[in-house]
Formats: C-alpha cells, structure tokens, sequence
C-alpha cells in the first residue's frame, strides 16, 4: 500500500549497494545513480563480472547468499541499497534461481538490519505477485490481493521477497523502504523470456484467449528507481506504462507469424524456443500471464514522484519492435521462413 507522505525530499544517499549490476537493469541504474553529484560511491555487486563497462561504479565479485555481502555493507559504510537481483528467466536450475532470489534476499535484508549505516532500501519486485487469473480484476492496484496466489516460480519468488521486506520493516522502522512491483520491461537492451518468446519463428498462443498486456521501458524502470533512490518515497507501488496491448496486437505489430494452439499442447513449442529464441521452455508463470494477462494501476507512482512515464505501453513495444528490426507484415515473414 502506498504510503502518505508529502513533497520528497533529498534523502542522505551517499555511498549506495547495488545488487545484480552485471544484469542490463543492475548496469543502467548504477549508471544513473554514478552521474549524481550527491553520491560518493557506488558499488555493484554480482556472481559474475559485468560484460559492460561500470564508470566509476566499484564492481565487488560477491555471491549475496554467503555472508560476504554483510561485510561489504559493513566495511564500506553503505547507506542505501538498491536489490535488482530478482531473477525472473528460467535460465538456471529451478532450485538454484530460488536460492538467489530468496535465500539471497534474506541475507542481504539480514545485513541490513545489522548495519548502523543503513537508512534506505529500494527493492525490485513484480506485478507477477498478482497472479494472472479468470477471476482477476480489470485493474490491481496495490491494495488488491491476488485471486490465485502464485504457487510456484519467480512470481512466488517475489511474493516471498516481499514478505521477507516487511518483516524487515517491522524490525526496523527508521529505515525508509521502497518497493516496486514492475510490469514487463521491454526495449532495446532488454533480454527476457518475454522477448525470447516475440523472437520465435512462428509464435505460439493460447487457444481462445487474447490477453491484456502491459509494459514498461527499460528507460522508464530506470528513472524510477533512481528517484526512489535519491528521494524519499517510501511505501509499494506498481510501475507500468499508460496502456494496454492484446497479446494478438502485440504479434502483428511485431510481423511475427502465430499460430493457437491448445493450453496443454503449448509446451510442445518450448524446443522450437530453445533451438530459434534461447528460451529454455514455458514456465507456467509465463503461461498463465499468457493466457489471462494482467493490468496494474500506476496512479500512486505518478502521484507519489509527480511524474509520468516516457513511454506508454504501445510506444515502449514500438520501440522494442524498431529496435530489434522486427515489423512488417507476418505473412510475408513466414513465406520468408519457409522459403529459408
């Protein structure tokens, strides 16, 4: 739930832990947070080295489920962290991605409950904690439960990293805490199941559904978490772009040929994914949101920052499609597949 609050003001951001910096989302932001005069230090933390230069963010090579990240929270003083490490593709072990999103959390939480220096976390979570459901509202907003809780996946990941933030708000109320529930980020530098899915030959939907989707650029996700990072707004809030599109709107606008097929058929195209696209299969998470998409309310955002997206949902995909040299019309784009 949102909270009520007033003007932000400046918070005492000054040396600042971001987590997941070798992902496209952890580089931009601490990209974004470096250019601020009034930071003095970023540091970016992650498994493995990032692929792209870090300007003066500091890269600490440094797994956030042992307890080496309470000692770089410790010896460095941090007073702010940004977690981005949410990993929402399907691209490790089931049991391995479940260790980082949530053993990881509960560590790096642990830390900064422990740490005199910390005044503020900003944490990265998803509109997948809603569920996608027959039964679901025209639009969530951040007070509304979900119908079906997620049962399994990164969207019960985050339901469970949220929980896990709570409890930390309760053990520790002077710190000012903000939570974002993301829909879909699309764009040029995103990589995800959602754009490997758009990147197959012939894309698969769900028989006798068109779902509602919605999205939010990569630039968009950006300045929202730098201004929850250098301002003070705590409370949750859902992050999105003005909009919807059908998932069927979606594909033609892509020039991407598809084809319905039954629910308990779509699995079949998951080596298709594997071979064209790099999808590692379905993941029923992907599926349902597939089946019944999902709408999110973004007024609070809008009214807590004063602000409004760059890209609505429609110009954020345009983009993405511009971008990947995507367009055109699917017919042609199959008969070239064919003739391939």
């Amino acid at each position: 739930m949102p909270a009520e609050s007033g003007p932000a003001e400046p918070a005492a951001a000054r040396v600042v832990l971001v987590t997941g910096v070798s992902r496209f989302l952890g580089a931009r932001v601490a990209h974004a947070l470096q250019a601020d005069p009034g930071i003095e230090r970023v540091i970016g933390v992650d498994t493995v080295p990032p692929t792209m230069p870090l300007g003066r963010t500091e890269f600490v090579r440094v797994d956030i489920r042992t307890p080496g990240i309470a000692k770089i929270i410790s010896s460095a003083r941090v007073d702010t962290v940004v977690h981005l490490n949410l990993v929402t593709s399907a691209s490790a072990p089931r049991a391995k991605v479940k260790e980082l999103n949530v053993i990881g959390t509960m560590q790096l939480l642990g830390a900064c409950q422990r740490s005199p220096d910390a005044r503020k976390l900003v944490v990265r979570s998803s509109a997948a904690v809603y569920g996608s459901s027959p039964m679901d509202p025209a639009v969530f907003t951040e007070r509304d439960e979900p119908v079906e809780a997620p049962t399994s996946g990164y969207a019960k990941d985050a339901v469970e990293v949220e929980g896990y933030v709570r409890g930390l708000m309760r053990r520790r109320s002077d710190l000012t805490v903000s939570v974002l529930r993301f829909a879909n980020f699309i764009g040029p530098g995103v990589d995800s199941p959602l754009t490997r899915y758009l990147r197959m030959p012939v894309v698969p939907t769900v028989l006798g559904f068109d779902p509602r989707l919605q999205f939010v650029h990569e630039d968009d996700g950006v300045e929202v978490l730098r201004r929850m990072t250098v301002e003070n707004h705590p409370g949750c809030y859902n992050v999105a772009g003005d909009g919807v599109l059908l998932l069927s709107q979606a594909l033609r606008r892509a020039g991407r040929p598809y084809v319905p097929v039954p629910a308990p058929s779509i699995s079949l195209f998951g080596d298709m994914g594997r071979r064209f696209a790099g999808m590692s299969g379905f993941s029923p998470e992907l599926l349902r949101w597939l089946t019944y998409g999902r709408v999110i309310d973004t007024a609070a955002v809008e009214k807590e920052l004063g602000w409004r997206p760059k890209y609505g949902t429609e110009a954020a995909f345009a983009d993405f499609v511009a971008a990947q040299g995507l367009g055109g019309h699917p017919a042609a784009r199959l008969a070239s597949l064919l003739r391939g």
